[in-house]
């Protein structure tokens, strides 16, 4: 005779797993896993738990959009320059600066633009800005999701000890640490270093290497003046956010774009080159 009552669904089923009050946070990571193993949890669920729990423990600082690689707008420039980069980009918000990145004036969201494109004569970027939210590279991640949640923003620039711009966050950004992401081969492992090597001149490296670091490895000589990481330099040298398998000569090295979003680079291909190649 079947059983007249419902099956319960996996979140009950745990609910009663997880009677045995765990008495720290590693026993609560031992008892999921076991859950899992048992065919109480599938593997999404045991990851966004998981991705609930490590974002507890990190700040802004560990997630953000380095300052080098931020894709702001000059409150100077004209709506001819500033919709082909908005296009070109395809970011919905940006940060607004006036003089230099450190003096954000505001988030210009780029629905606003069609303002512009309605032919209404009074258009303004300035009078179009939102206000900008600021916050300590050590805003627990937990914190910020909660305060992008209950002011309905979505972004938030980073600063520094000083008052200087470290940074940008999106509540994408967070969610991306519960959800994950895709991860493919070029992924590095969070302990590996930044630049590896792959064969004879070529190189495998993160984004955020520091120019130091780089022009030390390989022999380079980049000003760290212009830029402070790879990503920086890169970025500088295309004039825009490139896509993957896009490639860029600057001095003797060959950039080949490994992975990226719509938001930043991640990991990079260099390879040495002749000068005359």
């Amino acid at each position: 005779m079947d059983d007249p009552s419902p099956k319960k669904n996996w979140l009950e089923r745990l609910s009663t797993f997880l009677l045995r009050t765990p008495e720290d946070r590693e026993q609560l990571v031992v008892l999921l896993h076991s859950a899992f193993k048992r065919n109480l949890l599938d593997s999404d669920a045991l990851s966004m738990i998981e991705g609930v729990m490590h974002v507890s423990e990190m700040q802004a600082r560990d997630i953000m959009v380095p300052r080098s690689q931020i894709e702001a707008i000059n409150i100077n420039e004209t709506p001819e320059q500033i919709i082909p980069f908005v296009i070109e980009t395809g970011h919905s918000r940006f940060p607004v600066t006036e003089g230099n990145k450190d003096n954000v004036i505001g988030i210009l969201l780029a629905k606003d633009l069609l303002r512009y494109n309605a032919g209404e004569e009074d258009f303004n970027v300035r009078d179009m800005l939102r206000p900008a939210v600021f916050i300590p590279e050590s805003k627990r991640l937990n914190i910020l999701l909660n305060d992008f949640r209950s002011n309905r923003n979505h972004i938030a620039i980073v600063v520094n000890e000083y008052g200087g711009v470290a940074g940008l966050i999106t509540i994408e950004d967070v969610l991306e640490q519960i959800v994950g992401d895709i991860e493919d081969e070029y992924d590095f492992d969070e302990n590996e270093d930044n630049i590896i090597v792959e064969s004879k001149g070529r190189y495998r490296i993160k984004a955020t290497t520091e120019i130091d670091s780089f022009n030390e490895t390989l022999g380079a000589n980049f000003n760290r003046e212009d830029y402070d990481t790879v990503g920086g330099l890169v970025l500088k040298e295309f004039g825009r956010l490139p896509k993957h398998d896009e490639s860029v000569i600057a001095d003797q090295f060959k950039f080949r774009v490994l992975r990226s979003d719509s938001r930043r680079l991640y990991i990079l291909q260099v390879e040495k080159i002749n000068p005359e190649s």
